[in-house]
């Protein structure tokens, strides 16, 4: 009974191993993805005077020689805020950059939808379209004439041979 117990201890430390190195791996794998998601984060950042605490050579460096401490204060303390409430972003020194305008859509955009509602009821295309029909039987009628006169320039064909 002794041997059975001695061997069933040693399964269990086999198994409970086993699960631990499957642990030390997800957590190595997982250190390593933050660590690139960090350095991703710090590299895609446009406005170097964004990026807090350090330059952002000196962040590279630590996300890249502390493991994981290194991508957890990346993400604590250099990247940048967003702004909260205000449309404003906000410098390394404290200062305040204006948020560069988002385009509008046209149909978000007052003015445009004002000069839809002008045109139409003007009638400014109506006339345009008037114009155009009015030139295109102007044309049309010209193309008639230059092709009579063509016909009537060239000669008849008899249909004898001579």
């Amino acid at each position: 009974m002794d041997r059975l117990v001695r061997l069933v201890v040693v399964r269990l430390d086999m198994g409970e191993d086993g699960c631990m190195f499957r642990v030390v791996v997800l957590l190595a794998l997982a250190s390593v993805l933050l660590a690139a998601l960090a350095l991703i984060s710090c590299l895609s950042v446009e406005d170097k005077r964004l990026i807090r605490g350090m330059p952002r050579a000196a962040w590279v460096a630590v996300i890249l020689l502390v493991p994981l401490g290194g991508a957890v204060a990346w993400f604590l303390a250099g990247r940048p805020r967003p702004a909260g409430g205000t449309r404003a972003r906000r410098l390394a020194g404290g200062g305040i950059l204006p948020e560069p305008p988002r385009p509008r859509a046209p149909d978000d955009d007052p003015e445009f939808l004002h000069s839809l509602d002008h045109r139409t009821v003007s009638g400014e295309d109506e006339q345009l379209l008037r114009q155009w029909e009015a030139d295109l039987q102007r044309r049309e009628a010209e193309q008639r004439r230059d092709q009579e006169r063509r016909d009537e320039q060239q000669p008849r064909d008899t249909g004898t041979d001579g």
